[in-house]
């Protein structure tokens, strides 16, 4: 009996050690699994993070004070523009975040600000067939998950068919719909605009201060760098996400942080990754047309493929996408939440030829409202928001916006 007992006894505490075993094992696991969670998470972190505090200029261009005050009038001053009516700020204006609250902007032959600008008649003038980029962080176009850029290989555009903000700067001139109009060619404008440059005495004072060891400092590449060189001031890098990043944890609210992490979770990072959340790659979508155009739009090399699209400042820089089809972030959720199910929204571009990475998207409605939450944290509204009271051509500052 005694022996029965001490046979018991051996038994009930082989089962009590084999099951504190199990259970240890099942407690390393589960904190294996934690740590992989964690270490997960960092990774997907790693992939959005604040913007540097300075700004990077090319060698040929450093920035100078008499540079910013050059560029920042000629910025404003329709002078550039073959009818005299367009500025730059006429579409990119510090009132909507330097972009434009339209979907397509109205450049030549147009009248009014922004949602309200619209063609004098008669008119021949085509819409500009993109949505006007905020010029705010252009001077960190092409940043990559180290941090790193080259001003000189920024891409700018949508196609990004020009690099660096000086190269950016000129385009504009030249394109019929935007500044230059039908009075001059495209080989005519920059010549005709140096031309008038230099028949104004405060330009021609202007330059030679921006410009002092250059013998012909009212030149079209000057005219460039100098454009270039007061937008590199645009900047707005201290949105509260920015802040949380640097080390501030009470910078985001919790709701935000959910949808940070949401938005890790659904693969938005795939993309919209680094300090300005865009991988400044190509892309096809398949967003649908803009019927306001004449012919579709085929993008980058006619492949359909478009730049993705900074998140930062999105309540500055609505409508959305590069035709400025999609007025809120909720219509861009949607139709992100269609392409992960299957459809395409444009009849000619098939779901096959959708980007993958769009494709393998776990995008549900219910992550809509944490994922809006974070972005709403990238906002940051200080940034250089004044105008010029006047410009040397005398012409209406920002042409013809009636403001």
């Amino acid at each position: 009996m005694q022996e029965k007992y001490s046979i018991n006894n051996f038994l009930i505490s082989l089962v009590a050690f084999c099951l504190f075993f199990i259970i240890l094992i099942l407690g390393c696991n589960d904190d294996k699994r934690v740590s992989e969670s964690k270490s997960h998470d960092t990774d997907r972190l790693s992939k959005i993070y604040a913007l540097p505090i300075s700004v990077i200029s090319p060698p040929g261009n450093q920035m100078t004070e008499a540079k910013v005050k050059l560029g920042r009038l000629l910025f404003f001053d329709p002078i550039l523009s073959g009818e005299k009516d367009v500025a730059c700020a006429t579409c990119h204006h510090p009132s909507n975040g330097f972009a434009e609250s339209r979907d397509l902007s109205i450049g030549v032959n147009g009248s009014g600000f922004g949602g309200n600008r619209a063609f004098k008649e008669p008119n021949q003038i085509p819409f500009v067939k993109r949505n006007a980029h905020t010029v705010l962080n252009t001077a960190y176009n092409g940043i990559d998950l180290s941090a790193k850029y080259d001003p000189e290989e920024a891409p700018m555009f949508w196609d990004d068919r020009v690099k660096s903000l000086e190269g950016q700067a000129l385009e504009p001139l030249k394109a019929l719909e935007e500044m230059r109009g039908m009075r001059y060619s495209e080989s005519e404008i920059l010549d005709v605009v140096v031309a008038r440059l230099q028949e104004i005495g405060e330009y021609e004072q202007l330059f030679s201060l921006a410009f002092p060891t250059d013998p012909e400092p009212v030149s079209i590449d000057n005219l460039a760098k100098a454009i270039a060189a007061y937008e590199r001031t645009l900047v707005s890098n201290n949105s509260r996400f920015d802040a949380f990043k640097r080390g501030d944890e009470n910078a985001l609210s919790e709701a935000e942080k959910e949808g940070m992490q949401t938005f890790l979770d659904v693969g938005c990072a795939k993309c919209h990754n680094g300090p300005m959340f865009s991988d400044y790659q190509m892309h096809v979508l398949g967003v649908p047309d803009n019927p306001k155009l004449a012919e579709r739009d085929l993008g980058f090399e006619l492949t359909n493929a478009f730049r993705t699209a900074s998140l930062r400042n999105l309540r500055f820089t609505f409508p959305f996408m590069h035709n400025g089809s999609m007025k809120s972030i909720k219509e861009i959720l949607e139709f992100y939440e269609d392409i992960a199910n299957g459809k395409s929204r444009n009849p000619h571009i098939p779901i096959e030829d959708i980007d993958p990475l769009a494709r393998s998207l776990k995008l549900k409605v219910k992550d809509f409202g944490p994922i809006t939450n974070f972005l709403l944290s990238l906002n940051d509204d200080n940034f250089d928001q004044s105008i010029p009271e006047t410009v040397p051509s005398k012409l209406p500052v920002g042409g013809e916006v009636g403001l």
